[in-house]
């Protein structure tokens, strides 16, 4: 229901606000607009938004199934109805509650309607149902039936018209009518056959009995059937015999919400039932509300680049590992294929599959890459992380599509359907060629040259990444054999970047010569290193080879980057933070523990640690001043041990250089993270290890020195200090654990504990038992479980416990003291 209740709200906004939402204010919405008046050009670039989001970012990730994608769909109110019509997850079940009511109804024709219209959607619900069967009607009949069909509304809307509508009609033959009605709408949304147009005058015959024998009034049932041209037309079989089957697009697309209009009993807090989806809806819901800069248009926008370093991690999951069996007898297929059942079901019904074994999908080549897309999608694969960035220029793209089409208009020629139809932009020269201006991605893929000369699997599938998106650009260093001027052999190393061209091979941008082998630190740095002379722009976001991105998230990127133009204090921000979601909490407990970690830290630490302005560059996504880092030592220093933590010290950069860093929760990338018991604990010790190591760095020594000391003490406590007081807490836990063993065996503590009733001293005892509610965690946990509970709700955090806190303390604490 709370779903349902968020999505209205922002179904209504985008309708309301849309002279707000035009291109030269971008996502930036406020209560204040909502009293604004919609024009049709801004309403159709409502529509386009949701209809793109909907389409490009949920249905090619199997999150709906195609009937939650009508029940969803916004129609585009552009057509003949004398009405609104709003998406039909909010009309659904509408139409049997006003039955119910017309069935039970025993006063006057205004008290139903008043009855009705409490509940605004049914209002409109019923209207629909009136109008829609009236226009499919008169368009698929002719002759004697459209005779009867014009004269038939012609009564009603009369007794309409007059208030004596319960006179005319017999309300408790309504459901009969509506059977009949469903089952004409059933046939019609299907394709025309000489059978089903048979099948069609046939319920229309049947339609035909029931309304005027059973639903009109007796005098109205006398005229029809002494109507001469009516009564030869029944003797002779003409009545109803020439079908015009709905063909046109408008008008399969009205039958079809007719049918789903006096069919579907789901409730509106069903919809959808993708959990995942219904995050993700309810994130961008609530985070147009929140405060956010005005963007500039596309052409306007400040450029930027993504940047994302990548060694020899999966790429794309193959057949065979997909089928192989674990030890345990189950195949990553198979495992996916049950924690993602929905999706399953979803994908199956996109390519157009029933339930398919693996033998199946090896018959057909698409359906097998398709698949193993779908499995590459849900893990931690550069495959996800490069279509989730892609999700940029597809944004872009769009963004720069109706800009053009808001100073056109629809006069420029397009017809209303044309307007809204969610492919058109990914075909315009002027859209794509601005948001290429505007947005690059490049991929360091430090051994790819290697990768090919040996033709591992993973340079075939970075190849096919290439082939799919023409914006991707790989970075990676190639070795050759040279010779020297002294004529010795001597290995030359290059660093170059490479695209797709029109026959998918690899086409070669820049290559640059190195002095050298670059690889002389820690390796992700390194290779970030080569390759960030291949980036442009004035931005640039690091993201790692296990994130993903979502293309309404994609939509706000030109409103973050106007945050590098806004007032953060004394200077303008050169880091800007981003929150991140963990996406791979629902795999374990271990798994949710960790995202919970995770969560508590990218949001309730962050952003305290901003206002605090003693936040740093604490990992990805976050988006640097690209001009401003590039000048001043880059963004990822690379000395082998000391800066295993690279992420970190090009906070420490920008701030010892006058930088400002700052956060904003408006905007997410999705994070993967570890989920098994011993990867997590490696993860928590490189983190450990790697704080370790800051304590013997110049750069924590300089941030020391130059801060003051409210600063100073804030940057302790949530950088070394956070380490050093977890090891004196679990010491002391320790100390406190053994003593008391101490105590028990000894028998010290009985003859204390007695010593102590005699001369009524409880200092002791009340000592040893206040120490509970501090080792448990609960203090240090309660800013996360508030946080949770505001975000959540309380019962779901219910059954949340501190035990992931005490683990993590333990792990941290074991590692940082080694």
């Amino acid at each position: 229901g709370y779903l349902a209740g968020q999505f209205l709200r922002i179904q209504k906004q985008l309708l309301r606000c849309m002279p707000r939402y035009s291109p030269r204010f971008g996502m930036r919405l406020s209560r204040a607009c909502v009293k604004r008046t919609t024009s049709v050009t801004g309403t159709l670039n409502t529509i386009y938004v949701y209809h793109s989001i909907k389409t490009i970012c949920f249905n090619t990730i199997n999150k709906f199934c195609f009937r939650e994608m009508d029940l969803l769909m916004m129609p585009s109110n552009c057509g003949t109805l004398r009405l609104v019509q709003w998406p039909l997850f909010l009309l659904t079940s509408k139409i049997m509650l006003a039955n119910d009511y017309a069935s039970d109804c025993k006063d006057s024709q205004k008290e139903l309607w008043h009855r009705i219209s409490k509940d605004e959607y049914m209002a409109y619900a019923v209207k629909e149902c009136y109008y829609s069967a009236e226009r499919i009607l008169k368009s698929i009949v002719d002759g004697e039936g459209k005779l009867w069909v014009d004269r038939l509304f012609q009564y009603l809307n009369e007794s309409i018209g007059r208030d004596s509508l319960l006179v005319t009609i017999n309300l408790k033959k309504l459901q009969l009518v509506q059977s009949r009605l469903t089952g004409l709408t059933g046939l019609l949304i299907r394709d025309e056959t000489a059978d089903r147009k048979a099948g069609v005058t046939k319920a229309l015959r049947e339609l035909y009995e029931v309304v005027t024998h059973e639903f009109l009034a007796p005098n109205l049932r006398e005229e029809f059937d002494t109507w001469q041209l009516l009564l030869r037309a029944r003797n002779d079989g003409r009545l109803f015999s020439n079908i015009l089957w709905p063909n046109d697009l408008e008008m399969k697309e009205q039958v079809k919400r007719l049918h789903l209009l006096l069919t579907v009993k789901d409730s509106a807090a069903n919809i959808p039932k993708n959990l995942e989806a219904q995050r993700r809806l309810q994130f961008f819901t609530n985070s147009l509300f929140m405060d956010m800069p005005e963007a500039k248009p596309v052409s306007e926008m400040i450029p930027f680049c993504v940047f994302t370093p990548y060694y020899s991690e999966t790429v794309l999951y193959s057949m065979s590992e997909l089928c192989v069996d674990n030890e345990d007898g189950i195949s990553i297929l198979f495992y996916l294929q049950k924690i993602f059942p929905d999706e399953w079901a979803n994908f199956l019904e996109r390519i157009g599959r029933g339930e398919s074994s693996e033998e199946d999908f090896k018959e057909s080549p698409s359906d097998t890459l398709e698949l193993r897309f779908w499995v590459s999608y849900r893990g931690q694969t550069l495959a996800r992380t490069v279509r989730g960035m892609m999700y940029y220029r597809r944004a872009l793209m769009l963004q720069s599509y109706l800009e053009k089409r808001y100073l056109g208009g629809i006069e420029d020629g397009y017809s209303a359907l044309e307007y809204i139809d969610t492919q058109g932009y990914q075909l315009s020269p002027d859209a794509r060629a601005q948001a290429d201006l505007k947005f690059t991605y490049v991929v360091s893929c430090q051994i790819y040259g290697q990768q090919k000369q040996r033709k591992a699997p993973e340079a075939a599938d970075i190849a096919l990444l290439l082939q799919r998106n023409e914006a991707l650009r790989v970075a990676f260093i190639h070795e050759e054999d040279g010779v020297s001027s002294d004529g010795q052999a001597i290995k030359e190393y290059h660093s170059k970047l490479v695209k797709a061209d029109i026959h998918g091979k690899d086409q070669e941008i820049y290559s640059i010569k190195l002095p050298g082998n670059p690889k002389l630190g820690e390796g992700k740095p390194e290779n970030q290193n080569h390759a960030i002379i291949f980036t442009r722009g004035d931005a640039i976001q690091t993201i790692d080879m296990n994130q993903d991105n979502y293309l309404e998230e994609a939509m706000k990127v030109r409103n973050l980057l106007e945050e590098f133009r806004g007032n953060h204090g004394i200077r303008y921000p050169t880091i800007l933070g981003v929150r991140e979601h963990v996406f791979t909490g629902s795999v374990s407990s271990l798994a949710s523990f960790m995202s919970k970690q995770e969560t508590s830290f990218v949001t309730l630490g962050q952003r305290v640690l901003a206002y605090l302005k003693v936040r740093m560059h604490y990992g990805h996504p976050d988006v640097f001043d690209r001009i401003f880092h590039i000048t001043r030592g880059g963004i990822s220093k690379a000395s082998r041990v000391i800066n295993i933590s690279e992420d970190i010290y090009a906070g420490f950069n920008s701030t010892l250089r006058q930088g400002n860093i700052t956060h904003h929760e408006y905007i997410q990338v999705g994070k993967g993270r570890d989920v098994g018991l011993n990867q997590i604990a490696l993860f928590e010790g490189k983190v450990a290890g790697g704080n370790g190591e800051q304590v013997l760095s110049r750069d924590v020594y300089r941030l020391g020195q130059l801060f003051d000391f409210f600063r100073m003490l804030t940057f302790f406590y949530t950088t070394v200090g956070y380490y050093v007081c977890t090891m004196m807490t679990v010491l002391t836990v320790y100390i406190f654990l053994y003593g008391r063993v101490y105590l028990a065996l000894s028998g010290l503590d009985h003859s204390i504990s007695r010593q102590a009733r005699f001369l009524g001293n409880t200092a002791l005892d009340a000592a040893l038992n206040a120490q509970f509610l501090v080792q448990i965690g609960v203090f240090t946990a309660v800013p996360m479980i508030m946080g949770f509970i505001l975000e959540l709700g309380l019962m779901k955090v219910a059954p949340f416990v501190s035990l992931e806190t005490y683990f993590y303390r333990v792990t941290r604490d074991h590692v940082f003291m080694l």
